[in-house]
C-alpha cells in the first residue's frame, strides 16, 4: 500500500513534544519515505530521529527519520510542518506570544521558501491563525498551500467532552468547530452528531453550553494539569491527519485554518473553516450555512484574529 508514497519527504521544524510526536505518528504509519527533523537542539533531534527510525524498522515501515542541521538540508520537501515557537506558559495569553513567534515563523518560512519552494506548509505554532497569516505573507505561496492545524484538534476535544457527558458513543461522535483557535472559537452543536443523531436530541441545552465552554478552554485545562507544558498527543495526531490527507490525496473534509478570500464574507484574514484537503493542500473551502447566533460568534472570532494581524502591521512586522 505504500508504493505510491515512496519518495515523499515531510519536513518538521521544531522537534519538541508536538513536532516529534507528529514525526513518530507518521513514521510508524509509513505514509512517506523520509521525515526530516529540524531543531535548534541538534543532538536532541538526532537522538529522537534514531529512536523513531528504529521504531519504524520494528514494524517494518520503510520510513526513515533524518535531521537537518541547517535549513538548507530541509530541501525538496512535499510538506513542511512548522511547530517551532515559544510555548504558551500558564497565565500567558496567546497575544503575548504574537511577536516572539511571528519572528521565528518569518525566519523558518524564509528558509522553506528558498529550499522547498513547492511545499505545502502546515502551521501548528501559536497564536495559530496569526501564524498562518505570517507564513502566507512571508512565503508568498498560493493560499491553498499555507494551512493551519486547529479545527481537527478542537473538534476532537469537543467530541471527547461529549463522550464524557454521555458515557457512550466513543468513536461515533462527530463534533464540529469553526473559527479561530483561541478563546473565541465557534463550536457548532447544530452540526455535531452521535452516530448520526443530532447532539441536541441526546443532551439538554445547558449540558451542550457547558461542553462548548470546556472546548474553548480545552488547551488551558491541559496546561494547568501538566504544570510545565501543553498538550501534544492530540495536536500531533490532528497534524498527522492533515499530512496523511495531502500525501494520499484523500479529498476529505476537515476543519483547518486557511486564508479566506471572500468566503463567509471575509477576505485577507485567517480562520478555521471546513475544507477539502488533497494533494494541492486546501483544495476547496466548504461554506456551511450559519444561523444569526453562529454568524455573530464567527464574526467575533474573525475580529480577534484581525486584531492580531493589525498588531503585526502596526509594528511594521512585514516591512522589516
Amino acid at each position: 500500500m505504500n508504493q505510491n508514497h515512496r519518495g515523499k519527504r515531510v519536513g518538521i521544524v521544531g522537534a519538541g513534544n508536538v513536532g516529534s510526536t507528529v514525526a513518530y505518528s507518521l513514521a510508524v504509519r509509513g505514509v512517506c519515505h523520509e521525515i526530516i527533523l529540524r531543531d535548534n537542539k541538534v543532538d536532541v533531534a538526532k537522538g529522537k530521529a534514531l529512536d523513531m527510525s528504529q521504531a519504524a524498522q520494528a514494524i517494518r515501515s520503510h520510513t526513515i527519520v533524518k535531521v537537518a542541521e541547517t535549513m538548507e538540508e530541509l530541501r525538496d520537501c512535499d510538506i513542511v510542518v512548522i511547530t517551532a515557537g515559544s510555548p504558551r506558559l500558564p497565565g500567558m495569553s496567546r497575544d503575548d506570544l504574537l511577536l516572539t513567534n511571528a519572528k521565528i515563523m518569518k525566519e523558518v518560512v524564509t528558509g522553506v521558501k528558498e529550499y522547498s519552494p513547492n511545499a505545502i506548509i502546515i502551521v501548528v505554532s501559536n497564536p495559530l491563525d496569526a501564524m498562518v497569516y505570517v507564513a502566507a505573507k512571508v512565503s508568498g505561496f498560493p493560499t491553498n498551500r499555507v494551512i493551519g492545524m486547529a479545527g481537527i484538534l478542537d473538534s476532537a476535544r469537543m467530541a471527547h467532552f461529549i463522550y464524557e457527558e454521555l458515557g457512550y458513543g466513543a468513536g461515533q461522535i462527530r463534533a464540529s468547530v469553526m473559527g479561530g483557535h483561541g478563546d473565541d472559537m465557534v463550536p457548532l452543536p447544530r452540526y455535531s452528531t452521535v452516530a448520526g443523531v443530532p447532539l441536541t436530541d441526546v443532551l439538554p441545552q445547558e449540558k451542550i453550553d457547558a461542553i462548548v465552554e470546556r472546548t474553548r478552554n480545552g488547551g488551558a485545562e491541559i496546561v494547568s494539569l501538566l504544570k510545565n507544558g501543553s498538550a501534544y498527543y492530540a495536536p500531533a495526531k490532528a497534524t498527522a491527519i492533515m499530512v496523511d490527507a495531502i500525501l494520499k490525496d484523500t479529498k476529505q473534509i476537515h476543519p483547518i485554518a486557511v486564508m479566506l478570500q471572500g468566503e463567509y464574507g471575509y477576505s485577507d484574514v485567517v480562520s478555521g473553516v471546513p475544507t477539502m484537503i488533497g494533494a494541492g493542500g486546501a483544495e476547496k473551502i466548504i461554506e456551511v450555512s450559519l444561523n444569526e447566533v453562529e454568524k455573530a460568534q464567527f464574526a467575533k472570532s474573525v475580529a480577534s484574529v484581525q486584531k492580531l494581524i493589525d498588531t503585526l502591521h502596526k509594528n511594521n512586522f512585514f516591512d522589516e
